[in-house]
């Protein structure tokens, strides 16, 4: 298991910042793990997961 930061998290899915805590707060992305007073990241299969989903819903459509 890994932690991802949110600049790795931006940079593996392409999504802005505003975009990654907005789909969060929709329930469309996974949500953060607290790491202290100031400190937060994702886990990384969590968001491979998600992408994988996104994935595989473009296939469907088609």
């Amino acid at each position: 298991m890994r932690f991802l930061k949110l600049k790795e998290v931006i940079k593996k899915t392409a999504l802005s910042r505003s975009a990654i805590y907005r789909k969060m707060d929709e329930g469309s992305f996974p949500k953060s793990v607290s790491l202290g007073d100031r400190a937060v990241a994702w886990i990384e299969s969590e968001v491979e997961e998600w992408m994988e989903h996104c994935l595989k819903q473009r296939l469907e459509i088609c």
